[in-house]
């Protein structure tokens, strides 16, 4: 699966921060506004310095990126903001890949 596009700016973050649709899970947090269109989903990526150093924070990052390319699938008309967590460096793959699963099915559970 390709890489789905992202949010580059501040103002498309602070938008999305500003829906208050947010799921926390243990090795990460998503956030989410519908756009309105049909078209692909964007995503963001963040990660604070309370996490670490420069070089544990990408390692969050592209952890994070893989997770997102694995499990975004073909959804459409919203952006995302994923924020990492401490907790993201150890823990397993799967496990932070079952975090966003479930992160995304109780924020889809929030929008009806």
């Amino acid at each position: 699966m390709a890489a789905p596009d992202t949010l580059k700016t501040r103002r498309e973050f602070l938008r999305v921060a500003a829906s208050r649709r947010r799921c926390a899970a243990p090795g990460l947090v998503v956030q989410v506004s519908a756009r309105g269109d049909c078209a692909p989903a964007r995503v963001g990526y963040t990660v604070t310095r309370k996490v670490g150093n420069a070089v544990e924070r990408n390692r969050v990052k592209c952890r994070l990126r893989a997770v997102v390319r694995e499990r975004i699938g073909e959804r459409r008309g919203s952006d995302y903001v994923v924020i990492g967590r401490r907790a993201a460096l150890d823990r397993p793959f799967e496990a932070l890949v079952g975090d966003f699963d479930t992160a995304m099915r109780r924020l889809e559970g929030m929008g009806r």
